[in-house]
């Protein structure tokens, strides 16, 4: 079983809001990992959990060729809109469809951790990329420097221990598991940079709607009742609110960057 068949109907369901209230907080370590790996015109880019495309807009406007592809068709219909001319495809991190080095640079945003075998979904980018091209891999910090890791306890706290295969958002935060994950996939001199990352939401019920768009909201949804999540995100998200009645929570997420 790959990542597909545990998360592909998970993140399609709120495919759309999640397009417009999550993934632009996370602009800044997409641009991050692209300086990073100093995309730039004439590039071929293959995003590896491409969600709704903007990550491939951005490259795009960097004069790349973007490649992406995703668990869901959902997210992958609203990336169908936004980069219409790129090569997108469902279908699992574990096995790309896509031939041996074929890009000149591969990234996963907050998708390796989701995999049901992280290694494996990371050694595909590696097959893929071309030689000595960049590979970038993102994912949270630990919970501890995450804010929002308050908001996804309060929905985990809602659900039974996970089945096998299905990972979270904090799968490979804990300190050296991204750095085995890079060697055991054969990436070879790779750094991390961390990315302050907030996600900022203009009021409570915008960021309810936003975290139950997410796969562990939907989760959290299907197993506790939508009364019951909701619930537990409003609750969770009061801390952070600000005297303007926006939410505001203050992130960092780690960029892996190597070479294949």
């Amino acid at each position: 079983m790959g990542s597909s068949d545990t998360q592909g109907a998970l993140w399609g369901a709120g495919a759309r809001e999640w397009s417009q209230l999550i993934e632009p907080c996370q602009v800044p370590f997409y641009e991050a990992a692209f300086d990073a790996m100093d995309l730039r015109g004439g590039m071929t880019l293959l995003d590896a959990g491409c969600g709704s495309g903007l990550a491939l807009e951005l490259a795009a406007r960097r004069g790349a060729t973007p490649t992406g592809l995703d668990a869901s068709e959902g997210l992958l219909a609203v990336a169908r809109e936004r980069v219409s001319d790129a090569d997108l495809r469902q279908g699992d991190l574990e096995a790309l469809p896509f031939a041996d080095d074929e890009f000149d640079a591969v990234s996963a945003f907050n998708s390796v951790q989701f995999a049901s075998d992280p290694v494996r979904a990371v050694s595909e980018m590696v097959r893929v990329a071309k030689p000595g091209a960049a590979v970038a891999v993102t994912t949270w910090a630990a919970p501890e420097r995450c804010e929002m890791g308050a908001v996804l306890g309060a929905l985990a706290a809602l659900l039974p221990p996970p089945p096998p295969g299905t990972g979270g958002p904090f799968t490979l935060s804990a300190p050296g598991l991204m750095d085995s994950v890079a060697q055991a996939a054969g990436l070879v001199a790779y750094h991390v940079i961390d990315v302050a990352t907030p996600f900022t939401f203009a009021d409570v019920d915008t960021g309810v709607r936003a975290l139950l768009a997410t796969g562990p909201g939907r989760r959290a949804i299907e197993h506790a009742g939508d009364d019951a999540a909701r619930a537990a995100v409003v609750t969770a998200f009061a801390r952070f609110a600000q005297s303007d009645g926006s939410v505001v929570t203050n992130n960092v997420f780690k960029v892996l960057v190597a070479r294949a």
